[in-house]
């Protein structure tokens, strides 16, 4: 026999019988073709695939013994164990959020930002050509019903006029800015 049968090198790692079982099928035990243990590969393969924290509850040790791996090992990996939780969490949180309607895609929400403010600003810039003849009719009749005199406005004129104070306004309106976060 070139290695360690089960029984001993449960005896040389500390881990139950049932463990080694476990690590063999598992394949983080290094084995000889004659069914032995290779010790000292099989130590390196098992530290390197397995949790910190499960080699310490498989021996029995608590975090303050020392043991295969040092405390700055296994902090360092129940950080990272914790950041992992609290991120699948968080991403959860944010599928049901999303489901529920009340997240909504960055992108796609200024899309629509955007697609309505052109909507809006492409109606009021044709709105005095549409308006102008109406309005300018309407104050040629109240001014000749105040005065009795017969007064004529040009519509050409009323449209400019009006497309001067609603490209001011639009201009104005231009350094507005959403911001989503």
């Amino acid at each position: 026999m070139e290695g360690m049968s089960e029984r001993e090198y449960s005896a040389h790692s500390g881990l139950s019988r049932g463990a080694i079982e476990k690590a063999r099928k598992a394949g983080r035990l290094v084995v000889y073709s004659d069914g032995s243990i290779n010790a000292a590969a099989s130590d390196v393969r098992r530290a390197e695939m397995t949790d910190p924290d499960q080699q310490r509850r498989s021996t029995g040790r608590s975090g303050g013994d020392s043991g295969s791996s040092g405390p700055a090992d296994s902090s360092s990996y129940l950080k990272a164990r914790t950041a992992l939780t609290v991120y699948q969490a968080q991403e959860k949180q944010l599928a049901i959020q999303k489901r529920k309607g009340t997240l909504v895609d960055r992108a796609r929400a200024e899309a629509l930002v955007f697609r309505l403010a052109r909507q809006e600003r492409n109606t009021w810039v044709t709105w005095p050509s549409r308006v102008a003849a109406l309005m300018a009719a309407e104050v040629a009749a109240a001014v000749e019903t105040r005065s009795g005199v017969p007064v004529m406005i040009d519509a050409a004129i009323m449209q400019r006029v009006l497309e001067t104070h609603v490209r001011a306004q639009l201009e104005a309106l231009a350094d507005l800015r959403v911001s989503l976060g």
